[in-house]
């Protein structure tokens, strides 16, 4: 049983991919996860590689619970509003937000595939073997701490539609003839309603009106070795929220900004604090458009700063 499977990434595209050799689900919006079952214990990994078994107590002991001698079950751990949408604010919150120690008990494993199976490797096995293994494993229904991500048998472009209706981030298609292969291949695709992505927080723009002081946050893409600035967002935080980052940020205070801007009310941070962003698309020259805060994602697991294209504004 291999100690760890790289995850299989989902390529962002703008369309809904056609034909039956795709299978669609809904995109989940929390923090991606391996569950290893073995003789010794349960494991959770995170997509970075680190084992964050403690953080969720309640996964790990639904994973104890399962007919399996050994398993690993990919998925992404979430926190469910009422309507049953995921919550990233709220998965972020329960874990005591970024460098946190908490740990969350309000959080589930929305499994999608299952990668190991009683001593048996199914990573060189086609997506629809494994999916109808998982079912056979886990249930989409209940209120266990591991459900199932279900397939949904409609036309992708009538599942996005819906899914955008209902206010969800999008849908994930998969191919189903397809191994699992580690990586962002191609054979898994994400197409969203909102656009939501990783930028690092390089400053902010200081307000005595706005509550917690903070009028926006500056923030910033990565392409090659630096940084280019993408534009600031002043919407989705509480007063509390921005009095911490504030907080944080003042403790990366810089007289070197990471990109080139000026202004008397800026203050610049250390490239150091990464957000999670939901916004509606770029401007011609470059910036985010209609951008919202959702939270800090946690820099101790690897998560991906959106990159810029070379040729990007």
């Amino acid at each position: 049983m291999p100690q760890r499977v790289e995850p299989c990434l989902a390529l962002l595209k703008s369309k809904v991919p056609a034909g039956q050799d795709w299978i669609f689900e809904i995109k989940w919006d929390g923090y991606r996860l391996a569950v290893h079952i073995e003789p010794s214990g349960v494991r959770i990994i995170t997509r970075g590689g680190h084992d964050w078994t403690h953080r969720f107590p309640a996964i790990a002991a639904a994973a104890r619970q399962l007919n399996v001698q050994t398993a690993i079950l990919d998925g992404e751990a979430v926190v469910l509003k009422g309507d049953g949408r995921s919550d990233f604010g709220a998965l972020q919150q329960s874990l005591g937000g970024r460098g946190g120690k908490r740990i969350s008990t309000e959080s589930i494993l929305m499994a999608f595939d299952l990668l190991y199976l009683d001593g048996h490797d199914l990573t060189g096995t086609e997506l629809s073997v494994r999916r109808h293994l998982l079912e056979d494993l886990v249930t989409a229904d209940g209120d266990g701490a591991i459900r199932l991500s279900e397939e949904v048998e409609v036309d992708g472009a009538s599942l996005l539609a819906r899914a955008c209706q209902l206010g969800l981030e999008g849908i994930i298609a998969k191919q189903r003839g397809q191994p699992y292969q580690s990586g962002r291949t191609g054979d898994w695709l994400k197409i969203k309603c909102i656009q939501s992505e990783s930028f690092m927080i390089v400053g902010y723009e200081a307000s005595a009106a706005a509550r917690g002081g903070i009028g926006s946050l500056l923030l910033a893409g990565r392409r090659g070795d630096g940084w280019v600035y993408v534009g600031s967002v002043g919407t989705g935080f509480s007063g509390q929220v921005a009095k911490d980052l504030r907080g944080a940020l003042d403790e990366l205070r810089t007289q070197t900004p990471a990109v080139p801007l000026k202004g008397k009310r800026l203050v610049f941070a250390k490239p150091v604090l990464v957000a999670e962003i939901e916004f509606r698309g770029w401007s011609q020259d470059g910036k985010l458009r209609h951008a919202s805060y959702k939270g800090l994602r946690d820099t101790h697991d690897n998560t991906a700063v959106f990159t810029l294209a070379e040729n990007d504004a």
